[in-house]
């Protein structure tokens, strides 16, 4: 049985996911450029994936930010972070397009990633550890902690985004380096 004691170091949540709203927007500005960089017809081309192409499925991402941000502004009122989330129309699920062009696209996302940004910095720390209650796009009402949606909104918008760089690597096109420790502060 060990005896001694490890001092372990736990950042706080609210700092967490401010490390995931950063990464969330590098990631985003590098795939947008990727995106940028092909003729439409390619960046629409059905190439297999969950939602068709590389379109579709950054279209998915802010689909599902969008749905979630408008239920946490709901649940949590008075989140200046979230008032132009919520002036945006409710998204139909799964992958209806929000808008016609990439440029469009891209500044929609630009939009979304600094509001989650502010989000994070915004939300009292404690109201992540607090209950949080919507209705699925399917009608299932649910009750989770909020910070326990919130890795799942992350969580789902690196999944897409895994599809997307895989979709780009498929095409010959290197977005980079992908991985969060590249953009996390070195220990004191």
């Amino acid at each position: 049985m060990r005896t001694d004691k490890w001092d372990v170091n736990i950042m706080s949540m609210d700092i967490y996911f401010s490390h995931l709203a950063t990464y969330n927007q590098w990631m985003n500005r590098k795939l947008y450029e990727a995106a940028a960089s092909l003729p439409a017809e390619e960046l629409h081309r059905n190439r297999g994936a969950f939602f068709g192409s590389i379109f579709g499925t950054l279209n998915h991402i802010a689909i599902g930010d969008i749905l979630w941000f408008k239920r946490i502004a709901r649940d949590v009122p008075g989140l200046a972070s979230l008032t132009c989330v919520q002036e945006l129309p409710p998204p139909v699920f799964p992958n209806t397009p929000l808008r016609a062009t990439l440029a469009e696209l891209d500044a929609l996302r630009a939009m979304l990633d600094e509001a989650i940004i502010a989000f994070c910095a915004e939300v009292e720390p404690a109201r992540l550890g607090e209950a949080f209650e919507w209705t699925s796009t399917k009608g299932v009402k649910s009750r989770k902690v909020l910070g326990d949606v919130l890795v799942h909104v992350f969580n789902h918008q690196t999944h897409h985004r895994g599809q997307a760089t895989t979709l780009f690597s498929q095409m010959g096109i290197d977005v980079g380096a992908t991985d969060l420790i590249l953009l996390l502060p070195d220990a004191a």
